[in-house]
């Protein structure tokens, strides 16, 4: 795959080759009949394959020999497919890291053509069996001369064949190449399906070929790789990873619905997309888990697969391939042809339930299918937020077995589940649709800010695709006008699936997600006098979120958003909103006939109280004692407590006779019930456990404690970022440290510096007693020694009393004699802007500043440059690049320099240095290439 993001076109260029070439103009087609084939897809096959392929041809020729001795066959590979129920193939063989081989006789020079027609027979050999075929194409000359004495592209040949110099190496000439080649298959493949586009190349825009394609082929697809470009139909998600569960690809991705979206990613776990000589491990309950999360998405799963020379698949791949042959059949009528839950087309809540399970919603009709594809730990059941919907009955998709199941308090319970699949439990639940929910023809919404184009009325206009946006305001607040009071119980809100869950970096980009943190919710019955009903944090994840606000007689509900999940780290979303739709709800389904295990109203001789947001629509008031609390071993085990925070919110627990342990809920609406977890000590068998104090009890759970190997998800940031560089002698450093609970809940936190030998701390610990969702604490320190050290920033916390620490270092470095500053490009105390921060192995502090150049903003600036006299000074840059790239270098604002730069591989640092002259003092220096890609930078110095 190509690693290189967009970058900025001149627009006048672009206005004007689409002027020249064609009378259409480009737009967004997000839907279109030609796409119904892919959207009524759940799968497609990623085939990497070409002159490089190992083992590594350098002469076109031999590699189609060796190709057809092999036994080379396009039958193969639309079967394997098959194994998949994949619907289409991409053959990726024009590649940059593949030797730019085409796979079929061209009458076009100026890389490898095949006169076997390869691409032909797989045409042909997937229309026979239902499978379409997409043609890949790459924008990037770059790696034209990526191995030593080889070169790939035959500039000389093509300028010869064009009538005029052309230097392929060049995007310019590159993108006048492909761009023959892509009228070349329009005229030769009408049988071909589309084209899958690996970026886009200037030349491509400024000659209006997207839209040339559409006239000429106008029932092939677009697909673009990593940017969402408006006349494509689809857009492709690479190789997403560090997401938790890490099958989840929807996480990363960035693509709102219904913009037909992809997720490609590699089936081994280990080596390149293509085949490099070694039979990678697929990781099956990876692999199983990314098809079914993606399908709960509506995201098509384009799975890479290495092929040989000859074309077959290494031995794990085969395996792979023939287990799914096997295993999907019996729930293939729950992914086919479905829609993704939670989102635009309905369907109960996705993603973290009960007891840690995981899972996804697919879509059919009036039937939904609940995936759980982690299953609880310890429990016999399942349970979601139903959405409103009224279940009518459950059952297992593969056997047919039929299973209790309970609605109440806004969830659906399904009860005895004894037996998981490994990989994916599904369950068919067929519902009476949605009750309890106001028609969003009742609701008019208004807002404190929006955006041009896209007003407060889009929150309720029933119309996913049109959303309503903040403007980057925040805070910001949302009120929804019911005509007259009603009765509310909650919202249902579905944010614009437009960003990532969590902060993270793709390809360079810094992401983070543009979903409500903290927000307040308020009543009123006439708009001015309001009532507060809830105020917490909302969890960063996808599919609709609620937020339970008891029985409120209103006239007028209003959300004030007080912030978001993003950081400053990632600008393109940090301050942004915007929401697709919210629904006032007005009574939860109930469904009683089942209880759930340890409900406090099924102990006789309790006071029980009517609670609709409770599980089984009830509590306990006075307190409760179960004597059947069962417990497999001797041991600890968490309890976990929920009730109403009514009263002081304290309740005592007690477990076979020991000594009362105290808790406190955490404050809330005392309508809506909390939950609160703690050790207890219980014997093998039966047990008894007494809850005391004024407020309501709904439930119990009981479980084991969390492993040691869990620490609860936080964002942990330290400023200065990076090493930091230093004088000689005894020096002075001031760091900030900010961490931010984003799950769970931790107790006893404590926060400091430890200072390493040679150095000491100034500054007192920060302490908390308790840490909720979305909560914060931060301290500054200063650090103050004469050594090179590494001082770790340490936070310790309790989970259900367990000890946990996490921790971040301060690299610090004394700075060469011959320096008198250096700095890091990643340091925190640069700005920059929309380039990003990546891994580098070779780099000082293993990291750089990669995606420089192509907009104004992708840059790195570096303010307070100390000097101590005004003078003349050499700069010296530190950096990475394949081929020649150009830096421009400001002082202060002033006129820039050129630097160009060559090298191969972008992997071995080195170093340019140019003459700039400072002042006395603080001076900032900005490195930036608003028209082209800059070298990737390491870091600054100066002597």
């Amino acid at each position: 795959m190509a690693l290189r993001l967009p970058r900025i076109v001149l627009l006048v260029l672009a206005l004007l080759g689409t002027l020249l070439s064609v009378t259409s103009t480009a737009r967004a087609e997000v839907e279109n009949p030609r796409q119904q084939w892919l959207r009524d897809s759940t799968a497609g096959l990623f085939l990497h394959w070409g002159m490089f392929t190992a083992p590594r041809h350098t002469d076109c020729a031999a590699w189609e020999r060796d190709v057809t001795a092999g036994g080379w066959s396009a039958d193969y590979w639309v079967d394997e497919a098959l194994k998949l129920h994949a619907s289409y193939i991409v053959l990726a063989t024009f590649h940059s890291r593949l030797g730019y081989a085409r796979p079929w006789p061209s009458k076009i020079p100026g890389s490898c053509s095949t006169q076997r027609d390869f691409l032909g027979e797989l045409v042909a050999a997937g229309k026979a069996k239902g499978v379409h075929v997409l043609l890949y194409m790459t924008d990037d000359p770059q790696w034209h001369n990526e191995v030593p004495g080889v070169e790939t592209l035959d500039s000389a040949a093509y300028s010869a064949y064009k009538g005029q110099q052309v230097d392929l190496t060049t995007r310019q000439g590159f993108g006048m190449y492909s761009y023959d080649l892509f009228h070349e298959v329009m005229d030769k493949y009408p049988d071909l399906s589309g084209f899958w586009i690996d970026n886009d190349n200037e030349y491509w825009e400024q000659h209006g070929l997207y839209e040339q394609i559409r006239q000429q082929r106008p029932s092939w697809l677009l697909s673009n790789n990593n940017e969402d470009t408006p006349i494509m139909d689809t857009v492709s998600n690479e190789q997403k990873t560090g997401m938790t569960p890490a099958y989840d690809y929807p996480q990363a991705t960035f693509t709102p619905m219904p913009r037909l979206t992809e997720a490609d990613y590699k089936l081994p776990t280990t080596g390149q997309w293509w085949y490099d000589g070694s039979d990678g491990k697929v990781d099956y309950g990876l692999s199983v888990g990314r098809y079914v999360a993606n399908a709960g998405s509506s995201i098509k799963s384009l799975m890479a697969e290495t092929a040989m020379v000859n074309g077959k698949f290494p031995p794990q791949q085969v395996a792979f391939n023939n287990f799914m042959a096997g295993w999907l059949p019996p729930i293939v009528s729950s992914l086919a042809k479905t829609q993704g839950g939670g989102y635009m087309y309905g369907g109960m809540q996705p993603g973290f339930w009960n007891d840690g399970a995981h899972g996804v919603i697919t879509l059919s009709g009036d039937t939904q299918y609940v995936h759980v594809l982690t299953k609880p730990v310890s429990q016999d059941l399942v349970r979601l937020r139903d959405n409103g919907y009224a279940v009518k009955s459950v059952s297992d998709v593969r056997t047919g077995r039929s299973f209790r199941f309970n609605q109440s308090g806004g969830y659906l319970t399904i009860l005895g589940v004894s037996t998981w699949d490994q990989y994916d439990t599904v369950f068919k639940v067929t519902t009476a649709g949605q009750t309890g929910v106001y028609p969003n023809s009742m609701l008019k919404a208004t807002a404190s800010s929006s955006a041009a184009g896209h007003p407060a009325a889009a929150l309720v206009d029933g119309s996913y695709p049109s959303y309503w946006d903040a403007d980057g305001q925040l805070p910001v607040s949302m009120t929804l006008d019911l005509e007259r009071p009603r009765l509310a119980t909650y919202l249902a809100v579905n944010q614009t699936e437009w960003s990532p869950t969590h902060a993270r970096e793709s390809f360079g980009r810094p992401e983070d997600s543009a979903r409500i943190k903290d927000y307040k919710v308020s009543v009123s019955l006439d708009g001015r006098h309001w009532k507060q009903v809830s105020a917490a944090a909302m969890p960063s994840r996808r599919g609709v979120q609620f937020i339970d606000i008891g029985n409120q007689l209103a006239r007028y509900i209003k959300l004030d958003v007080l912030n978001t999940w993003a950081g400053a780290q990632s600008p393109t979303y940090f301050g942004k909103l915007k929401i697709d739709e919210i629904r006032v709800g007005y009574a939860y389904p109930k469904a009683l006939h089942n209880s759930l295990p340890l409900e406090a109203e099924s102990v006789h001789g309790t006071h029980v109280r009517p609670c609709p947001a409770c599980s089984g629509s009830a509590a306990v008031v006075g307190g409760v004692t179960y004597r059947n609390v069962q417990a497999p071993a001797d041991g600890s085990y968490k309890l976990e407590l929920t009730a109403l925070p009514t009263h002081d919110r304290a309740l005592s627990v007690r477990a076979n006779g020991g000594p009362p342990v105290r808790v406190t809920l955490d404050a809330g609406n005392p309508d809506v019930p909390t939950s609160i977890a703690l050790p207890v000590q219980l014997r093998a068998g039966a047990n008894t456990v007494q809850i005391t104090g004024d407020s309501p009890v709904d439930r119990i759970t009981v479980g084991p404690l969390p492993p040691a190997s869990y620490i609860p998800k936080t964002t942990m940031t330290v400023k200065p970022s990076g090493i930091v560089w230093v004088g000689p002698g005894e020096q002075s450093v001031t760091v900030t440290a900010n961490l931010r609970l984003d799950e769970d809940a931790v107790d006893n936190i404590r926060m400091a510096p430890t200072a390493p030998a040679g150095w000491t701390v100034t500054g007192a610990p920060v302490t908390a007693s308790r840490l909720r969702l979305g909560q914060t604490i931060s301290g500054t320190w200063t650090l103050t020694g004469s050594t090179a050290a590494k001082v770790p920033i340490d936070v310790t916390f309790d989970t259900v009393g367990l000890p946990h620490k996490v921790s971040q270092t301060v690299p610090i470095q004394i700075r060469p004699a011959d320096r008198i500053f250096r700095r890091e490009a990643e340091s925190s105390l640069n700005q920059i802007g929309s380039a990003g921060i990546t891994s580098c192995g070779a780099c000082s502090g293993g990291q750089k500043v990669r995606n420089l150049g192509g907009a104004d903003d992708a840059h790195v600036v570096f303010p307070d440059v100390t000097v101590p006299t005004e003078g003349d000074y050499s700069l010296y840059l530190d950096y990475t690049v394949n081929g020649t790239k150009s830096y421009f270098v400001s002082v202060n604002n002033a006129a820039p320099t050129e630097v160009s730069v060559t090298d191969v591989g972008n992997t071995t640092v080195r170093t340019t240095q140019l003459p700039i002259h400072l002042a006395a003092g603080t001076n900032t220096i900005r490195i930036y290439n608003t028209e082209d890609a800059a070298p990737d930078l390491d870091r600054i110095s100066l002597g």
